[in-house]
């Protein structure tokens, strides 16, 4: 897959989500679960990776790449896995799934993370790291993929396919929406509406200086590597000016995909073992 057929595939994926619908398909499903800070992603594709159903749900039950609220995520997990078996009348139990991790959290958090899907009657075949799962789906060979979620920044390097360095930092979109709640004296909760709904040249000037630490933070994961592109994916980076501040900060070429907040969770579907 390439960068436009990815982005063609991340499309036809929101659009199913959107419309609550579901595409044909042909052989075993392939399920991915996407554990992150703000939202939760349930991925379906089929044996050829092309996206089947999707779902989505905003919680707060997973900080910086741990699991706060053990019960809350499988509810949150199981609802998502019911709607989608109710819209295309199969049942999901016992199906391949993977789930991802930010790189660098310690094998007992992963674990954890795995139990969470699998305690949805899913059978975890795999976890990989959430920028290696992004990469996946844009065909990125070379260059640096960056993650930036809900509480983390993280990012994998890429050298002909492989990666070759893999790192993570607690700076994402719960820092932003600090930074906005203290801005404009309203609560957490509303400084998170506010990021997603008010006018983005009122909201980006204030969290401007937290894309700029994420930007400090992959310049200096990259040093000493040969990166000439930056892929930033995640919720967190859907602000149109996102990439020109981590490219003036950085000095080096800076992409983004269209609907940043789904491309990992179809990632993780498609490094699900049947």
């Amino acid at each position: 897959m390439d960068w436009k057929s990815g982005n063609d595939t991340i499309l036809a994926f929101n659009e199913l989500i959107q419309n609550k619908k579901f595409n044909p398909y042909s052989g075993p499903l392939k399920v991915g679960v996407d554990l992150g800070t703000a939202n939760i992603v349930v991925a379906v594709v089929d044996e050829k990776n092309q996206p089947v159903a999707g779902a989505t749900q905003g919680a707060h039950v997973v900080r910086d790449g741990i699991v706060v609220d053990y019960m809350g995520a499988v509810n949150v997990v199981k609802d998502l896995k019911a709607q989608i078996e109710e819209m295309m009348k199969v049942d999901l139990t016992d199906a391949s799934a993977a789930t991802a991790i930010p790189p660098g959290i310690i094998e007992g958090n992963t674990k954890i993370i795995a139990n969470v899907v699998e305690s949805c009657d899913f059978r975890v075949t795999n976890v990989v790291d959430e920028p290696t799962a992004a990469a996946t789906v844009l065909g990125i060979q070379n260059g640096a993929v960056v993650d930036v979620g809900g509480g983390t920044t993280g990012i994998s390097i890429l050298d002909h396919g492989k990666v070759v360095f893999t790192a993570d930092e607690p700076t994402g979109g719960t820092h932003m929406s600090l930074v906005l709640a203290g801005a404009y004296h309203i609560s957490f909760d509303e400084a998170e509406d506010m990021k997603i709904h008010e006018d983005q040249s009122k909201v980006f000037p204030v969290v401007k200086p937290v894309v700029e630490k994420m930007a400090s933070i992959v310049h200096r994961f990259i040093q000493g590597y040969d990166v000439d592109t930056i892929y930033v994916v995640g919720g967190a980076c859907e602000f149109k000016k996102f990439e020109s501040v981590f490219e003036r900060e950085i000095g080096i070429k800076t992409v983004k995909p269209v609907e940043p907040l789904l491309v990992t969770p179809l990632g993780i579907a498609f490094n699900c073992r049947v």
